[in-house]
């Protein structure tokens, strides 16, 4: 892991921004964390993991259905930097980072990174009305029936760690990993970094 919290920062890569813990969990773990505790992973923490090219697993392969009907595959995105995010509408946090995720996916299409969500939880309806109040564009996967998705990325996301954020590289493996809000900036710099390789 290249990362590292220093006080109320993040830095990855001698690289430091302000950061927010904010999560469904609460702040249990930045409290924690501020205390010295070496408690182990709480879900939707507000924890980040930035792995090393050498570092990751896998490419993860997923498929799924889409809000507007649409099939949707890993496949769909190779040699592609791709933005993975875990949500459902009703979730506090993700309506929080909906916008922010949406300015970031605007922001790099150009450069050819592809936002998908992965919807654990609402039908299509709900989804697509979420969609259309925050302005979300990118598709999200329906993974409320088989949840094939999540356990595609089972050994980063627990089950209950929504939201989650991930960046895959090129190669479809995870580079990065929020685990709560995603942070504006700190996403943007992983992006960054990632599409640096």
């Amino acid at each position: 892991i290249a990362s590292c919290l220093v006080g109320s920062e993040m830095c990855i890569r001698d690289r430091c921004m302000p950061l927010a813990l904010t999560a469904c969990a609460g702040d249990d773990f930045a409290q924690n964390y501020a205390a010295g505790s070496d408690q182990g992973y709480v879900a939707g923490d507000g924890s980040m993991q930035v792995f090393a090219k050498d570092q990751r697993g896998e490419r993860v392969e997923f498929s799924g259905t889409t809000d507007a009907g649409d099939q949707l595959q890993s496949a769909d995105f190779e040699n592609e930097v791709v933005v993975v995010n875990f949500w459902y509408a009703s979730c506090p946090p993700c309506r929080a980072e909906a916008r922010d995720l949406q300015e970031l996916n605007e922001e790099y299409s150009a450069k050819g990174v592809n936002f998908v969500g992965v919807n654990v939880y609402d039908q299509a309806a709900t989804a697509r009305s979420f969609a259309e109040e925050f302005g979300v564009t990118y598709p999200s996967i329906l993974d409320v029936e088989d949840a094939s998705v999540r356990l595609a990325f089972s050994d980063n996301v627990p089950p209950q760690a929504i939201p989650s954020t991930l960046v895959l590289d090129r190669e479809g493996r995870v580079a990065t990993l929020i685990r709560g809000v995603a942070d504006r900036s700190v996403l943007s710099t992983m992006i960054d970094d990632v599409l640096a390789e």
